[in-house]
């Protein structure tokens, strides 16, 4: 009885297949171990040349910057209106983002005709393709974006990455013109609004005669003073129509300026209290013109900044590296297919050798 465990392990030790059984099985057939994997790899290499080469090419540009010197000093200058003057600020991260847009990908898919490129009927299935075979990438620490498209044709993957610079230049150009024209719109009627104002407060004062009553009065400086609180209250009041139309009630912006306009108010208030103790006539004729002048002043240099940001190129990329024609192809890579060939013709003959060795073990086992 106590023969037959020890009999079963005997076997299964005459079974088992060492390393070194394993290495000698191989050595004994070395030509096939050799000639297999090889006969693969040129398989492979054959089969690469079936395969369509892919060209990429690329280029690199950089975002405008978001603000001009020259200009950013003109707005700092402006007071309570200068938020409004504020152009589009395309950082980085929003350029990545119009590259992927859907009006981008509709500009080239008509330029190159990609439906038939691509052999798709539907549009979506186009910037599927187009979007699987465009890459696009933003430095960390110069900002500069790189864009790479791959095609079959060395010449139309270079057309197409020049195109998408020149597709996100039109976009960003629409947006800003656009912003742009809005502004000087809106800004030119305030000025026709405020010119009409100032010139019947010209005619009013110079309709009312200086009396020596007025002179002592000395009522430049506080009718000065006065009038450039009105200015800015009104100024105030521009930006707050202007941030209500786009913003809800409950942004901190809308009632922080809310928060201005009341404070502005106030102040007025008492201002005008002490004013209107001040003689008539002339004071009040000289008030009004004042505060029509100075409000003429700060929408006039708004208009005129208008005017310059509709009349520049909106989004002025700054082109590093032009896509030029790819000399290589970048796909497919033939020493991959070589050396992937070749690995399974090498797994596959040892898989086949070690069967082969389980297969005597058992026999002689048996």
């Amino acid at each position: 009885m106590s023969t037959l465990p020890n009999s079963g392990a005997a076997v299964a030790a005459e079974s088992a297949i060492t390393l070194s059984d394993y290495a000698a099985a191989l050595r004994a057939r070395w030509v096939a171990v050799t000639a297999v994997p090889l006969a693969a790899a040129a398989l492979a290499l054959g089969a690469s040349y079936l395969v369509t080469p892919t060209f990429t090419a690329r280029t690199s540009f950089m975002p405008p910057q978001q603000q001009q010197g020259s200009a950013a000093g003109a707005i700092a200058s402006l007071g309570a209106l200068a938020g409004l003057s504020g152009s589009v600020r395309n950082t980085g991260d929003q350029f990545v983002t119009f590259v992927q847009s859907r009006t981008v990908a509709d500009g080239l898919l008509q330029r190159f005709d990609l439906k038939t490129v691509y052999d798709e009927k539907l549009a979506h299935d186009v910037r599927l393709k187009l979007a699987d075979r465009t890459r696009v990438s933003i430095g960390k620490k110069d900002g500069v974006i790189t864009l790479e498209v791959d095609d079959e044709s060395p010449q139309r993957a270079a057309d197409m990455a020049n195109a998408y610079v020149e597709e996100v230049r039109k976009l960003t150009a629409g947006l800003t013109l656009t912003e742009a024209q809005q502004r000087r719109a809106f800004f030119e009627g305030q000025l026709k609004q405020v010119r009409a104002k100032l010139d019947s407060a010209q005619a009013a004062l110079q309709g009312t005669g200086v009396s020596t009553e007025s002179i002592k009065a000395e009522p430049k400086a506080a009718v000065e003073a006065l009038a450039k609180l009105r200015a800015e209250l009104t100024n105030a009041e521009v930006r707050l129509q202007m941030l209500s139309s786009s913003l809800s009630s409950n942004t901190p912006e809308v009632q922080q300026q809310t928060a201005a306009v009341s404070r502005l108010r106030a102040e007025l208030n008492r201002a005008g209290q002490a004013e209107r103790s001040a003689p008539g006539g002339y004071v009040g004729a000289y008030r009004e013109f004042k505060y029509q002048e100075t409000l003429f002043d700060l929408i006039a240099r708004q208009y005129e900044l208008a005017r310059v940001d509709e009349s520049r190129d909106g989004g002025q990329l700054q082109v590093i590296d032009v896509a030029q024609v790819p000399e290589r192809k970048s796909k497919p890579k033939r020493s991959f297919f070589m050396i992937a060939g070749f690995a399974l013709g090498l797994l596959l003959m040892g898989l086949q050798t070690g069967r082969e060795l389980k297969a005597r073990r058992e026999q002689r086992a048996a």
